[in-house]
């Protein structure tokens, strides 16, 4: 059966925010929302030396999805902004991350240190999934396709293409939906424990 492809989130790809008036809109669009908040982040080790994020995406329920353009608010004195305003906001939420282990430098990096953790590919890991990367987890789970064509881009690039910003978008889309599939099977398989440590 041929599964469909997921092409655009359902609330459509959002602005990127790169400005203080977007910044605010957006902490107040996650604070207003509810449960746990799915994030990615975007780099580009192939283009660049460093391996700093150059796109951080939210998502969380009654809020939206949220890209956010850390390069934006970088000042000339630090090497990354510092985002303490968005952690103040989220950071009593469990955070969704797949592959947490390759994206939690990065959200360290911007001040962004969860304090409660869901990570959707360690959780297909102790479920003794046959393959753990976020599309085959997705297709699994929530029968749909991710194109992940975009991968392996430069994300230093600006401005960002808006076929990247759809597929960034993409990556948050579903976490939420994914988590609970997992988390329900984890119990199933008394390994919920597991997962949390």
């Amino acid at each position: 059966v041929e599964l469909p492809i997921l092409s655009c989130p359902a609330d459509g790809v959002p602005a990127i925010v790169d400005t203080a008036e977007a910044r605010q809109a957006t902490l107040d669009a996650l604070a207003a929302g509810h449960g746990p908040v799915a994030v990615d982040v975007e780099r580009a080790q192939s283009y660049r030396y460093s391996g700093k994020a150059y796109l951080l995406q939210l998502k969380r329920a009654g809020s939206g999805i949220h890209l956010i353009d850390p390069i934006a608010f970088e000042s000339p004195n630090a090497e990354v902004a510092h985002f303490s305003a968005l952690y103040e906001t989220i950071r009593s939420a469990e955070w969704i991350v797949h592959a947490a282990s390759q994206d939690l430098p990065n959200l360290v990096q911007l001040g962004l240190a969860p304090t409660k953790l869901f990570d959707t590919e360690l959780a297909g890991r102790l479920l003794g999934l046959p393959k753990v990367s976020l599309g085959a987890m997705v297709e699994q789970y929530c029968g749909v396709r991710l194109l992940k064509e975009h991968a392996a881009a430069d994300w230093s690039l600006r401005p960002i293409p808006h076929e990247w910003l759809v597929y960034a978008a993409l990556d948050v889309e579903l976490l939420g939906e994914l988590r609970d599939h997992l988390h329900a099977e984890l119990v199933a398989a008394g390994k919920q424990e597991w997962a949390a440590q």
